[in-house]
């Protein structure tokens, strides 16, 4: 039985993670699935922005702890895949939080490049209280997206946030009802996913990169040579023209 499912609404894909009985748990089975769902969404066209969100009541509750009772390097890294695969597709990715993300589950929020939070939802990394240190890059993300002290917070003192604490942190772009999370997060994908498939990659590739510019002239730099490449694209020519025709017929 699958594990994942995905619809599509206004080129943007849906994948949720649905095993709600053990409240969408990492394992190697799911695993497989996401990957795989998103191989195949990212040969698909039509795509243009995927949204991560779980079978309620959780959005996922980290890894399947039968797995990690025996975990190996490579058992670990193989449930890392979990979230470093949607972490690597070119396509703009949100994590729609609509419930519980802990650890494992945090980490899949975290690779989105963008975080919506239900008011529901809750962002617990919950490592310590298992006695288990924090894998797969989660306190090199944490710290990233919500700084050192907040993350010292979660990580080392198990403060819990809900939809809008993370928000006031950081840790959320925006915390919106729960019945109206899906909503919200496929029109904020709709909106990359209007733009030209292409750019949007190369933006997220470049915005990437700024991670280990220190200075403006740098960046100034590497912004030029993809900025060149989108100019001689046909879809800035359309869209200018576009543009000056609304300007004059005002």
């Amino acid at each position: 039985m699958s594990q994942v499912r995905t619809e599509t609404r206004d080129g943007v894909a849906v994948v949720t993670l649905d095993d709600p009985d053990r409240r969408n748990a990492l394992n190697l089975d799911m695993v497989g699935e996401i990957s795989a769902t998103f191989d195949r969404l990212e040969a698909d066209e039509s795509i243009g922005a995927v949204v991560v969100t779980g079978a309620p009541p959780a959005f996922c509750a980290g890894a399947d702890l039968g797995n990690l009772g025996e975990a190996t390097r490579d058992s670990l890294k193989a449930i890392y895949e979990g979230f470093l695969r949607v972490g690597r597709s070119p396509l703009p990715t949100i994590a729609a939080v609509n419930g519980a993300a802990v650890g494992a589950g945090m980490n899949l929020a975290l690779v989105c490049d963008v975080r919506l939070a239900a008011r529901r939802a809750r962002f617990d990394t919950r490592f310590l209280d298992l006695g288990l240190h924090p894998g797969g890059g989660h306190t090199w993300m944490l710290r990233n997206a919500v700084g050192p002290q907040a993350a010292a917070a979660m990580v080392l003192f198990g403060q819990v946030l809900d939809g809008e604490a993370a928000e006031r942190a950081g840790l959320a772009w925006r915390c919106v009802d729960d019945d109206a999370l899906l909503d919200e997060a496929v029109g904020l994908g709709a909106r990359a996913a209007s733009g030209p498939r292409e750019l949007a990659a190369e933006v997220k590739r470049t915005m990437a990169a700024m991670a280990a510019i220190d200075e403006h002239p740098q960046a100034v730099e590497r912004e030029l040579d993809p900025q060149v490449w989108s100019v001689r694209q046909p879809w800035f020519a359309e869209r200018i023209a576009a543009l000056r025709k609304k300007i004059s017929s005002r």
